[in-house]
C-alpha cells in the first residue's frame, strides 16, 4: 500500500524519520512547523532543518471521542513535547493511558500510520512514544 504524509513538510522518514523545523538565521530562533519567514523578528532566512527525535512530556491527555473531520482511531494520545531545540511541539501520543504516561518522562519520535484515504493509500503522521512506559 502506497504511503503518504498527512501534510507535506512536517517530517521526514529519512532516517528513522524526523520532524522538520526550521532555524532563523538572524537571530537563531526554531519554529515549527518549517517556514521562510521568523515568527519572531520576521527575517526571511530561515534554513530547514531536521529537529531531534527525542524530547521530554510536558503535558498529556487522552482523546476519546472523535475530533470535527478526524478519521482515525480513538482513543489517542495528545500532549505537548519539549524537544532540545527549545521548541515545544503539539503532538499526538502513542500511549492513550494517562496513568501510563508521567510529566518529564523522556518520548522519542515515531512516524505511525493514522488512515487509508479515498485513494487506498495509507496516510502517516507523527507521534511521541514513550522511551520507557511510566509505572
Amino acid at each position: 500500500m502506497e504511503r503518504v504524509p498527512v501534510h507535506e513538510g512536517l517530517f521526514s522518514s529519512a532516517d528513522g524519520g524526523h520532524l522538520l523545523g526550521a532555524r532563523c538565521g538572524a537571530c537563531g530562533k526554531w519554529q515549527f512547523p518549517a517556514g521562510t519567514d521568523c515568527p519572531y523578528c520576521s527575517a526571511e532566512d530561515c534554513a530547514t532543518l531536521p529537529l531531534s527525535p527525542t524530547g521530554t512530556l510536558h503535558l498529556f491527555t487522552s482523546v476519546r471521542n472523535r475530533p470535527p473531520g478526524y478519521v482515525g482511531e480513538v482513543p489517542f494520545g495528545f500532549g505537548v513535547v519539549e524537544l532540545p531545540e527549545g521548541l515545544r511541539i503539539i503532538s499526538r501520543l502513542t500511549e492513550s493511558d494517562p496513568a501510563r504516561l508521567r510529566l518529564g518522562m523522556a518520548v522519542r519520535l515515531v512516524l505511525v500510520p493514522l488512515h487509508v484515504d479515498e485513494q487506498g493509500r495509507e496516510v502517516h503522521t507523527y507521534a511521541f512514544a514513550p522511551v520507557e512506559v511510566a509505572r
